[in-house]
């Protein structure tokens, strides 16, 4: 090491022996994306397409049934009473709605609602996501 000290360190990195990597691990994204061959390997023949896009609906079709949704982007006049005849109209019965407060007493536009019913909230979350409830 003390020949190195009269050199400039871009020298000294070009001295130094390159180590190489070990190909035992993929790469994080080739874990995702896949390697080319398997991406055509995948797309071969209908029959694998098919298989796949049945394997993809079986996922869909297995999600979790959930009965509690938070609801967010309220406006600060909405109250629970509102919140719970709406779900409870559209939806289903409702066990418990909560809507959150800062601690000037405010509403936050962020509010719980838990269902009776398993699978209603999943059922509220496919009907109001991304969608304006009130037109104003």
């Amino acid at each position: 090491m003390s020949t190195n000290i009269d050199k400039s360190l871009a020298d000294v990195i070009a001295s130094r022996p390159k180590r190489r990597r070990s190909s035992r691990r993929a790469s994080a994204k080739s874990a995702l994306v896949g390697s080319p061959a398997s991406q055509k390997a995948a797309a071969a023949t209908p029959a694998q397409r098919a298989r796949v896009q049945n394997q993809a609906q079986a996922q869909t079709a297995s999600t979790p049934h959930a009965e509690k949704i938070i609801v967010s982007n309220l406006p600060t006049d909405v109250n629970e009473a509102q919140i719970k005849e709406l779900f409870s109209m559209q939806i289903g019965p409702t066990k418990e709605v909560t809507l959150h407060y800062d601690n000037a007493g405010r509403s936050k536009g962020t509010a719980s609602v838990l269902f009776s019913k398993r699978g209603d909230g999943t059922k509220a979350y496919q009907q109001y996501h991304n969608r304006l409830i009130d037109g104003s």
